[in-house]
């Protein structure tokens, strides 16, 4: 079996999907990885590393696609990128299926099956896979480090002969996987942490960091699978008065917090940058999906009155080496799940295959994309033995097949 891996085409983006030591993992799986030249050197993976773990190396994106039965990817590739990849073939990548629902459909007419990293189901067995996660860690990181980078003053206490310098203040917002990221960093360069968020859950872990966690005269329900939920504008109104205080008091604010699917909450508005001292910085790392801050620009420095502003801006490619042995690992670990005996043979009654598929072949199962394209939705699950004899002995029996029609449609939904 044949996985390509080509460049990537998005400006600014230097990850590639596959390094050189999973490639040689891969290949004990019976999957022989072709690689465009040059597609790992901004990540600092040479041809030459490529072919030492066994890969080929070829000369273009047309030579590495030619008869691959997968398409290793990290961002989501465009129509016209889509229309150079073999009829039928699998692509693996971050895909935001509702706001790509043009790429969905060019798969979808070239009988394509594809699995987005967007949509693995948050469980236990699946945290080896969650590229999500291992990107935001990077995000977290480099956060951190923009932080310090930005702002004029020592982020830990010194003592010196002159005096005692004491340490900048950070408050984080958000703390998943990002934030909490952002929060060790900060704390590793011995400033002290201030951090929210809706979740009542993350308080321990941010405590756990060494970090002071806000509370708000607030009351929120976390969402579901871990993922902050989306409030009302009443909510997000008095939250933000009641965090106008805690901005005030800090150097540095970084902000993360992310719903999927949707545009990012504001959380600091430019009233609250009036309020903050003169060279004050916010990093917003939710730039690219509308951002945290009212006033971030993705990839820009801003500066409002006295503040700094920076809106990240896939912050993940700037850290490409890192970044892209996580995430190749998490591409491996769901290929171990999908491949077997040198075959790709996805078992679409597994929840995670089936929670990752956005087309399969050909047909769109992802409910939010089938929508954005007014199309049907299509089940990815395959039935059962169990099922199919149910069904036989069902045959003419109109009652029961309407019901198992809305029970597959509830299944369709969740």
């Amino acid at each position: 079996m044949k996985l390509a891996v080509i460049k990537e085409s998005r400006p600014g983006e230097s990850r590639v999907a596959i390094v050189p030591e999973v490639a040689a993992k891969l290949a004990k799986l019976g999957v022989e990885t072709a690689v465009q030249t040059g597609a790992g050197d901004a990540a600092r993976f040479s041809d030459a590393d490529y072919e030492a773990a066994g890969a080929t190396v070829v000369a273009d994106a047309a030579a590495a696609l030619a008869g691959a039965d997968i398409v290793a990817h990290v961002q989501t590739p465009t129509v016209e990128e889509v229309a150079t990849l073999p009829q039928g073939t699998t692509v693996i990548s971050f895909l935001q299926p509702v706001a790509s629902s043009d790429v969905v459909k060019a798969m979808a007419d070239k009988g394509m099956t594809a699995f987005s990293f967007d949509l693995l189901p948050r469980i236990s067995r699946a945290q080896s896979m969650d590229a999500l996660s291992s990107q935001a860690t990077v995000a977290g990181y480099r956060a951190g480090l923009a932080a310090a980078e930005e702002l004029a003053k020592f982020f830990p206490m010194f003592m010196t002969a002159a005096g005692t310098v004491p340490p900048a203040k950070v408050l984080v917002m958000g703390a998943g996987v990002a934030g909490l990221q952002a929060i060790a960093t900060a704390r590793r360069l011995g400033a002290t942490v201030r951090a929210y968020d809706v979740r009542t859950a993350a308080k321990e872990e941010v405590q756990s960091l060494g970090a002071k966690f806000v509370e708000l005269d607030l009351e929120a329900q976390d969402g579901a699978g871990g993922y902050a939920k989306e409030q009302s504008a009443e909510y997000l109104a008095k939250q933000q008065e009641l965090l106008a205080a805690e901005v005030a008091a800090a150097d540095v604010v970084i902000t993360t917090a992310q719903i999927p699917g949707r545009k990012a909450p504001v959380l600091v508005t430019e009233a609250m940058l009036a309020g903050m001292s003169e060279g004050a910085v916010v990093i917003d790392m939710a730039a690219d999906s509308g951002g945290n801050c009212e006033k971030s620009q993705p990839g820009e420095r801003v500066r409002v009155g006295g503040v700094t502003v920076v809106g990240l801006s896939n912050p993940p490619a700037s850290m490409p080496t890192h970044a892209s042995f996580l995430y190749s690992r998490n591409i491996a670990n769901v290929l171990d799940l999908m491949v077997k005996d040198g075959a790709l043979t996805p078992d679409f009654n597994d929840e995670i295959v089936v929670g990752m598929c956005v087309v399969k072949a050909g047909q769109v199962v992802h409910a939010g994309a089938a929508e954005a394209l007014g199309v049907a939705v299509a089940t990815a699950a395959e039935p059962t033995p169990e099922a199919d004899a149910g069904a036989a002995d069902d045959t003419g029996d109109a009652g029961n097949d309407g019901q198992d029609d809305e029970q597959q449609g509830d299944e369709v939904k969740s």
